[in-house]
């Protein structure tokens, strides 16, 4: 016997819409996270607008500071400070190289075109006393130089040690401010009055004479002064011993 088909299952009214209904519901849960990605994708572009627009009012709270006529005083006095500084700076540098170059050259003047010569050294009438005589000589084409006189010193060596001995300018010559255009001599007293001195020649003493200048190249100086010193080393006879000539013999410094 062939067996009889089963008859279909006859579903009422009802239940078709509840089934119809039901699958509405799997169907729309399945198409919920589409919706949500779609609504995010559609959300993004507006959200990366908003953030350089927000970046935009940062930036320009900024510039509106910038151009605070205030800040921008500020910023001019501070850059115009260090203007100034800087131009003071070297306006100062440029000066003390001036008075630096000013300054040696005046040293290489007094040095090298102011000669002065130890010209001679006589006896005394009194024999216990000489007198000398100094010359200065100018040989700077650029015109006089003004020379202040010192007191002029004179040492006989006594032992080790050099000992001074009374000199004085003879009749004021030797003293004060001279405008040495050519040349220019003056005489000095000296007494060596020293028992006793060191006899490193038989018959000599040994004698230092100093002589301290101060020149200038204007008749009213400021700060452009030098001091010249000439020492002169001789072997002088002393007063009152009969000897040869000569009176004197010059040495080299020494």
């Amino acid at each position: 016997m062939s067996e009889q088909p089963s008859d279909p299952v006859t579903l009422s009214s009802e239940q078709k819409d509840a089934l119809i209904r039901d699958l509405r519901r799997q169907l729309a849960a399945l198409q919920q996270p589409k919706r949500e990605l779609l609504d995010e994708l559609r959300e993004a572009p507006h959200k990366a607008a908003l953030a350089p627009a927000g970046a935009s009012m940062k930036l320009g709270r900024h510039l509106g500071l910038w151009r605070s006529p205030v800040t921008l005083g500020v910023v001019v006095a501070v850059m115009l400070a260090f203007a100034v500084d800087a131009g003071i700076g070297r306006y100062q540098a440029s000066l003390a190289k001036q008075q630096r170059q000013a300054r040696l050259q005046l040293e290489n003047t007094a040095m090298r075109s102011l000669y002065v010569e130890l010209k001679q050294i006589v006896a005394e009438p009194d024999g216990k006393s000489f007198r000398m005589t100094l010359s200065l000589q100018n040989t700077s084409p650029d015109g006089p130089l003004y020379v202040m006189l010192n007191p002029v010193a004179v040492y006989v060596q006594s032992g080790m040690v050099w000992q001074q001995v009374p000199s004085k300018p003879v009749d004021g010559a030797g003293a004060g401010v001279v405008t040495l255009a050519r040349e220019y001599s003056y005489d000095i007293a000296f007494a060596p009055e020293v028992a006793n001195w060191a006899e490193l020649i038989p018959g000599y003493m040994h004698v230092r004479i100093q002589d301290d200048l101060l020149v200038s190249q204007r008749a009213q100086p400021g700060d452009d002064v030098v001091e010249r010193r000439t020492p002169f080393y001789v072997y002088l006879r002393p007063p009152g011993i009969a000897a040869p000539p000569p009176l004197f013999i010059p040495m080299p410094p020494h």
